[in-house]
């Protein structure tokens, strides 16, 4: 098993292989629509814009340090900055925010990644309480247009 490079250690290391991560999540969630595993393949295509979404942090970071600053201590009490942390782990309560500060496309993509995430751990929801898909086919329409973008955005990048 190969382990992520370290955003603080080696940024475009960290950035090539969240790219590659969004690449085969995508792919993943089409294998998983295709054999009717729906809430699967939402969480796939969940992972695929966490991914990407944390690959085009490394591009801003910058922009982000001045919003997101301070550092975060680790386990042995190594500390490093806060937006170094938030690329490496980009925490699920974070991704909105920090979507919104690179780019429209993936600001769109990280709102529908988090209704899917959601379906993905409550299916579907008539009601619309616990999910914001009344059916699997709603959600199989969000999963498609989720691993599309993705895969336009990467095509854009050359992945």
């Amino acid at each position: 098993m190969q382990e992520l490079p370290k955003p603080w250690f080696d940024l475009e290391g960290y950035k090539r292989a969240r790219l590659l991560e969004a690449k085969y999540e995508a792919e993943l969630a089409l294998k998983f629509l295709e054999t009717g595993l729906y809430r699967n393949a939402a969480g796939k295509a969940f992972q695929a814009v966490k991914a990407l979404l944390a690959a085009l942090a490394v591009d801003h970071r910058d922009r982000l340090a001045q919003k997101y600053m301070g550092t975060v201590k680790l386990r042995g009490g190594k500390t490093l900055d806060r937006v170094d942390w938030l690329i490496a782990v980009m925490p699920t309560n974070h991704m909105l925010g920090l979507s919104a500060m690179i780019s429209d496309d993936i600001h769109y993509l990280t709102a529908i990644a988090l209704y899917l995430h959601q379906y993905q751990y409550n299916g579907p929801d008539r009601e619309g309480l616990l999910s914001q898909y009344r059916n699997d086919d709603e959600a199989k329409e969000d999963i498609l247009l989720v691993v599309n973008g993705v895969n336009k955005i990467l095509s854009k990048i050359g992945i």
